[in-house]
């Protein structure tokens, strides 16, 4: 999906952005200033595999970097998979992040769509090569705990489970976690650097799998395929934990605040979520409507949920903000459902 996503009026000077599911507070004003310092590297070619950050998460997690793929962005990583299992038998739940369908048909998998309102310990899996899972999951903000996955890595040896876990850290229980895939070689653990860091922009991601998987992956790699600037971003960020603290209790009370406000607007349904972001339904009219009206009007930008299978014209999502750009949104509906 080349369009389509959050944040997808970059060419707009927004007064609030509510599309995109990145820590809205990160102080990136360090990061600037390591990065205007590192300007000269662009002047190399990048290391063709990102030997020094992979070294350093490697670390970071103690596993071996042999467990370790970096690359430019987590959707880098879901193309990957679905190329080197070309033609596989794919379970995905849904609704879920669209690039998963859209990298397992361009490598003609077969692809199996199940509710994620299912019990995850009930999925019938015989027969699946991959099984795609979103954990916590987007859009909708639902999470599995870590008994459950591990129940199903156990239950389903023989088929490979693709866990995006790119917002893992905006839940306050603990998941699956890197070290595990030495334990499971069933499981590929994709995570994201940008989401909490602030740095979409910059595209870095990477992938935590077995060895003999990471090597498959490998062969399909191009070579500099992460940048400079996003490879001493990367490791910067690992240096310097202290210039990313990510205050989760606040966010996780603000968005409480944010849904029972939204729940009192009658032409609205609010959905339950474990972590910041979550999905909300109109009664009446359409996401995109909405969405056009926030933008002209209020420079808000929302994120049109009807293109994640499984939704409707209806939804869209939300990621809470500040208390102050919340009630700018709360604000602004009020005046939607005033000439609706």
């Amino acid at each position: 999906m080349l369009f389509g996503h959050g944040d997808d009026f970059s060419n707009v000077m927004l007064q609030a952005n509510f599309s995109s599911n990145v820590w809205y507070g990160a102080d990136v004003e360090l990061l600037k200033t390591h990065l205007f310092q590192k300007f000269a590297s662009l002047t190399r070619y990048p290391e063709p595999d990102a030997a020094s950050l992979k070294q350093q998460l490697a670390s970071f997690y103690r596993i071996s970097s042999e467990n370790l793929l970096v690359t430019n962005g987590s959707i880098t990583a879901f193309y990957l998979i679905a190329q080197t299992w070309a033609g596989a038998r794919s379970t995905i739940l849904i609704p879920s992040f669209a690039e998963y369908e859209d990298a397992c048909t361009l490598y003609e998998h077969r692809i199996r769509y199940v509710s994620n309102e299912e019990p995850l310990l009930k999925l019938s899996l015989a027969g699946q090569t991959l099984c795609w899972i979103c954990n916590p999951n987007n859009p909708d903000g639902r999470l599995w705990s870590r008994a459950e996955m591990v129940a199903l890595l156990q239950a389903y040896p023989e088929t490979f489970f693709v866990v995006d876990q790119a917002y893992v850290e905006f839940v306050e229980s603990e998941g699956l976690i890197p070290a595990d895939v030495q334990t499971y070689p069933n499981l590929l653990l994709v995570r994201s650097i940008s989401k909490v860091h602030k740095i979409p922009g910059l595209r870095i991601g990477y992938l935590v799998a077995s060895p003999e998987i990471i090597a498959r992956l490998q062969s399909y790699l191009i070579p500099w395929s992460v940048n400079a600037l996003a490879l001493e971003a990367g490791k910067y960020v690992l240096q310097h934990p202290e210039s990313f603290v990510l205050p989760l209790s606040k966010w996780h009370h603000d968005t409480a605040v944010l849904q029972a406000a939204l729940a009192e607007f009658s032409g609205l349904d609010v959905f339950p979520t474990k972590t910041t972001f979550f999905l909300v339904r109109l009664k009446k009219g359409y996401a995109a409507e909405l969405k056009r009206f926030l933008l002209d009007e209020y420079k808000i930008l929302i994120r049109d949920a009807s293109n994640f299978r499984g939704l409707d014209e209806t939804y869209f999502r939300l990621s809470t903000q500040s208390p102050e750009a919340n009630c700018h949104l709360l604000h602004a509906l009020r005046a939607w459902f005033e000439r609706t």
